[in-house]
């Protein structure tokens, strides 16, 4: 439960390095007490930001990285579909994916499975780069489901597309979410990534849940993938009241929730 990792939301937010002001957070933060300003503070001293990973049990991150000197990292609807099947392998019970082979493997030998160690939150797979979001309910779990998910990618990558050598700049980045703004601003940032494509550039008028390699849709009911959590986000918000509704948090574009999470999160796009 996101509410009992925050509590201290509902009380006033201690100012500390950076101070930043935000005037407009969902409903349902203000109908739990939230005040409508709320000073949020970043801490910077960080030595390659997000470089160095402080886990805990039941925590939420938001994990990232690019392709090795900004190259592209998924080429085709193939490459993007392929990460995506491998997320859907190590998030789903081994019993429900409808996959035999692995019977017939010794346990030993078995490829690992994260299922109820990891909750997928939200993704969004961009041409050089990739976000997600997750919950680990085991400690330092992540080290192992993202050792798991791109060694089997850069795996397949180089195979299909004859290279050799790294594909990833480096070890992934991940942030450690540690109050509710950044939990539901976090997911609005993932899910507005495409809209930096030249397709949404040129198209204004391209609806945002079009984009295939994104959890949005999810979010909107458009389609649902059983290893995607997604309810920890949608409690916050309307399923009656367009005007609060999730998809018109997202699309309703506030030039300061953007930033401040971007300023927090990221340092490689």
């Amino acid at each position: 439960n996101p509410s009992e990792l925050f509590p201290h939301l509902t009380q006033n937010i201690p100012l500390f390095i950076h101070t930043y002001q935000c005037t407009r957070l969902p409903h349902s933060l203000h109908l739990r007490g939230v005040s409508s300003q709320v000073n949020f503070a970043i801490l910077t001293s960080m030595p390659s930001k997000n470089a160095l990973k402080e886990y805990i049990e039941g925590g939420y991150y938001h994990i990232y990285n690019r392709g090795v000197d900004k190259r592209t990292i998924f080429e085709d609807d193939q490459d993007y579909k392929t990460f995506l099947s491998y997320l859907k392998f190590y998030l789903t019970a081994p019993n429900l994916r409808g996959d035999s082979s692995q019977d017939k493997i010794p346990p030993s030998k078995q490829l690992n499975n994260y299922h109820e160690q990891i909750s997928l939150i939200s993704y969004c797979l961009m041409p050089n780069h990739f976000h997600i979001m997750v919950q680990q309910h085991t400690y330092d779990t992540i080290n192992y489901f993202m050792r798991s998910l791109a060694t089997k990618y850069v795996r397949y990558f180089n195979t299909k597309h004859n290279r050799i050598g790294p594909l990833f700049q480096g070890t992934y980045k991940a942030a450690h979410i540690t109050n509710e703004y950044q939990f539901t601003y976090l997911t609005k940032y993932i899910h507005r990534n495409p809209l930096s494509l030249p397709a949404y550039k040129e198209s204004p008028r391209r609806e945002l849940h079009t984009y295939q390699y994104s959890s949005y849709p999810n979010y909107l009911g458009q389609f649902s993938q059983s290893w995607i959590t997604k309810d920890d986000i949608l409690t916050y918000f309307s399923n009656t009241n367009p005007n609060l509704s999730y998809q018109n948090f997202v699309e309703d574009s506030e030039p300061d929730d953007i930033t401040i999470i971007k300023d927090y999160t990221i340092d490689l796009i």
